[in-house]
């Protein structure tokens, strides 16, 4: 795997307000990383660093091998903030034509990577488009095909599903889910169980510190087992730990509860046994997950 991003000990300062403080992390190529943490965490000021808007206090970060604002990395590194916004006045496939001829581009390669980045974001037929007459989720999958123009190794997308009906959501996250092979993508979202499904990798920063940064389902050798059930049943508890294989069920929040399993070879057979007694019961679920969510391996 090559380094495609190394902070060291990098500081933000405005004044006498720190921002940022002795981060460090390395990452990567690979699937995509997720950029967590409450607001004023420091998400949008560590994405201003990485894109090179503004510089460190102290410290140092390379991209791809160069410092953040190097020349080499144009077209190499985009990022969308949540408020893009496309102008009114011109039809999609201009603007877009626009952004990829100030990357250099000819007037042709610019139209065929117009093109090629709206069938990525399922929008050809709106090509001639003007913004106000397309829905707001077209909208964010026009402004997500501006970030892919040029084919660059690194998008970073802050909140890119902020707003949007669940239909047009998941739009999104196909999209990053289908090129993640050829894209590194660092995805800020205050939505876990959406980071969760498209992550292996997590940030989370907390009053302008990187609290953690590890590999998601990374838990120790006992294995987990999330249900989440549609009604609370007082009986639940007891039933799950008459299931072979299973040492302890916490509760973690109301109607969710994390199940310890004993070894690999007890996991192996739980989640049928599991099913079986949710059977039994007619108790009804929302979700199975194997190992701990997001929020139980951060929180």
């Amino acid at each position: 795997m090559s380094l495609i991003i190394d902070v060291q000990q990098v500081s933000k300062r405005y004044g006498d307000k720190t921002a940022l403080s002795n981060v460090e992390f390395s990452l990567e190529k690979g699937a995509p990383v997720a950029l967590i943490g409450p607001n004023g965490a420091g998400k949008t000021t560590l994405f201003s660093l990485l894109c090179g808007y503004i510089q460190p206090s102290s410290g140092s970060i390379s991209i791809l091998g160069h410092a953040p604002g190097n020349s080499a990395l144009f077209g190499r590194l985009s990022a969308l903030p949540q408020d893009a916004q496309l102008d009114p006045r011109f039809t999609i496939a201009t603007q877009l034509n626009f952004y990829a001829r100030l990357q250099g581009m000819s007037n042709k390669l610019a139209k065929d990577d117009t093109i090629r980045v709206l069938e990525m974001v399922g929008l050809l037929d709106a090509v001639n488009s003007l913004p106000s007459e397309l829905s707001h989720g077209m909208r964010k999958r026009a402004t997500i095909a501006q970030a892919l123009l040029g084919n660059p190794e690194i998008v970073m997308l802050d909140e890119a599903t902020a707003g949007l009906d669940p239909a047009n959501a998941r739009e999104i996250r196909t999209i990053v889910a289908e090129h993640a092979s050829e894209v590194n993508f660092i995805l800020s979202s205050h939505d876990l169980s959406e980071l969760e499904r498209l992550c292996d990798q997590v940030l989370y920063l907390e009053n302008g510190l990187l609290k953690q940064h590890q590999t998601l389902g990374n838990n120790d050798s006992a294995r987990f087992i999330t249900l989440r059930m549609k009604q609370n049943h007082p009986e639940i508890m007891p039933a799950i730990l008459q299931i072979a294989g299973v040492n302890q069920v916490d509760i973690t929040q109301d109607r969710e509860y994390l199940l310890t399993i004993s070894n690999e070879k007890a996991y192996i057979n739980i989640e049928v046994d599991l099913l079986t007694v949710l059977a039994k019961n007619n108790w009804s679920y929302t979700q199975l997950i194997n190992g701990k969510t997001l929020e139980n391996q951060l929180f």
